[in-house]
Formats: C-alpha cells, structure tokens, sequence
C-alpha cells in the first residue's frame, strides 16, 4: 500500500500545483508599495510589505481528519487541527500569527456540532495566542451522501519585522537540524491510514489515536526566536521530510528516533514501504528548526521543557539522508 493507491497522489497533485501557480503568479505585479509580495509562492506562508513589518497568511485544513471525527461524532478537538495546520506553516518565516478565521461548510445547520467544534477552535486559539475575528459557514445539502458532512478550511494571519524573516536563504553546510516531537499522526496521511487500519472491526482505539490533536508549535518557538538566530524551519507535513527540500538547495543527513507506535501499525499493517512512510507521515517529528552549530546547546536549553532531537547536519549534497535507517529522499 502506499499514498498514491490510498486515493493521493503526490506527484500529480505537484503537478496540478504548478498548473495554477502559473497563473496566479501574474497577479504578484498588481502591487507595489503596501501589499507588495515579499516572497514567492511555495514558502510555508505567504508575504507581503506592510511598512516596517512583513504581513503573513496561511491558509490550511484538517484533511480527512474529519471522517475520524465523524465516525467518533467527536468534535471538540479537529478545530485545534485546523489552527494548528495554518499557525505552525506561519512560524517557519518566523512569523507570530495574532488572528484566524475559520470556514465551516455542512449538510445543515447544526447547533450542536458548531458548539463542539468551537471548543478546539478555541483551544487552538489559546495555543496559538491568536484571535478568533471571524468566519463563514455555509449549507451544502448535497453532502449528506458523503462519507463525512461537513469540512473545515482556515485562514491565519501574522506579522514580522522585515529585517526579521525566516526563509532558510542563511542556511550553510554544517548547520544543525534540530526536531521537535509530534502528538501522533497530526494532520497529514490519514488516507493512508484509513486505508490501512480501519476495517469495521474494533476500530473505536485506534479511531481516538488517530484523533490526537495535532501539536501546535507557536510558544515555543516565538520564545527561542528572541534568543537564537535561527536560520530556517519547516513544519513536517504532507510529503514528510521531503519538506525540508523547501527550505534550501542543501541537504541534511539526519537519524530519526524511534517513531510514534501508530507509524508502525500502519507501516506492518499496510506492508508500506519505510521510504513511503517518511514521505507521507511526520514519523515522530512535527517541526524542525535549523540552527548554525554554536547555537545548539542554547536551541536544546531553551526547548528544554519540549522533547526534542538533535537530527543531523546540512550537507552540500542536495538530498536527504537517514542514516540510521539507511534510505535517501
């Protein structure tokens, strides 16, 4: 089993990607001055030239994350997933997210869900020390034939000092990569893992394992950015490591710790190959920080009371090498 024959399909998905970039790209000279885009499209967030300060959003959802939740009819902790999911992007240009909206589509009306589902929209919010300004839900009857009737999308917005964002471009040889643990399976590769562990029969354990909140990142990394000039950070989601190509022309050799017991029900369950696993799931890892090596001891200090791994290095080659595990991306 891999991500593509459980319904996603990343190559294509790449792809198709490139198709709309294409066009989208043209509207970045519609704006000089305030509004003008300060980076490409493709980073972790998106932005733009607001006087002394650099404007950021993210944009993101739970993915089918929601089919967990539906089948649970548990819904007071997807909307931690769904501030997680933008928040954490923003963080990696060393932005600090202040506000959030939320999109809501369902099948009808329903006080109830909406009640449960603002509970993790608010606990995102106090995690993420971030407002909660707005929204916008909307009816689809339609949905009640689907597997799951409803679905989440949101939207955080953040600032930055100009002369203070992260884009991985100081990134050099010999820096270090530094991994902050996961919750579990976050928000990415459910699909996967649906298609792998769920079969109608005692699936309520694992249902709830796979509901585990996603982490979210923003305190403790807000904190060491006052005192670490941190070069680069990727937040590990879909594509897994690859997401540490999006940061730099180098490549790191790392070891992985020993990941999440959910990683290896789905790797034995579903006889996923190890190189598909890395590519689709964070494997233990949610968020890494790249740091030059005389800042390592103070990096690991200051996230002291957060597990982390002292990962690997940057190297020239442009590849991603585990070593402890003896595959390259």
């Amino acid at each position: 089993m891999d991500y593509a024959k459980a319904g996603v399909d990343i190559k294509k998905e790449e792809k198709s990607i490139s198709a709309i970039k294409k066009v989208i790209s043209e509207s970045f000279s519609l704006r000089t001055g305030l509004g003008r885009p300060l980076t490409e499209i493709g980073h972790f967030s998106g932005l733009i030239e607001f006087g002394k300060y650099a404007l950021a959003l993210s944009t993101d959802g739970a993915g089918t994350k929601t089919i967990i939740a539906k089948r649970l009819e548990k819904y007071d902790t997807i909307g931690i997933d769904l501030v997680a999911m933008c928040v954490n992007d923003l963080l990696c240009n060393g932005v600090e997210p202040m506000a959030f909206v939320d999109y809501v589509v369902m099948d009808e009306t329903d006080e109830n869900f909406l009640a449960e589902l603002g509970k993790g929209l608010l606990e995102g919010a106090k995690q993420a020390n971030t407002v909660i300004i707005g929204g916008e839900t909307a009816t689809h009857p339609n949905m009640k034939d689907h597997e799951v009737n409803f679905d989440l999308a949101g939207t955080a917005l953040g600032f930055v000092k100009k002369d203070h964002i992260i884009t991985g471009k100081d990134i050099a040889v010999n820096d270090v990569v530094i991994g902050l643990k996961s919750s579990g399976i976050h928000s990415n590769g459910l699909s996967l893992a649906r298609a792998v562990l769920l079969d109608g029969t005692e699936d309520e354990p694992i249902l709830h394992e796979l509901l585990t909140p996603t982490r979210i990142y923003v305190k403790p990394i807000l904190n060491l950015l006052k005192f670490v000039p941190v070069k680069g950070m990727a937040h590990i989601t879909g594509g897994g490591l690859l997401n540490l190509k999006r940061l730099t022309h180098y490549g790191v050799e790392i070891e992985m710790p020993e990941p999440h017991k959910i990683f290896n029900k789905i790797q034995e369950k579903g006889n996923v190959d190890l190189k598909e696993m890395y590519k689709t799931f964070n494997m233990g890892v949610g968020f890494t920080v790249i740091v030059s090596e005389d800042t390592v001891k103070e990096t690991k200090d200051i996230l002291g009371e957060h597990e982390v791994y002292e990962l690997g290095v940057v190297t020239k080659e442009n590849s991603i090498s585990v070593t402890n595990l003896d595959f390259t991306l």
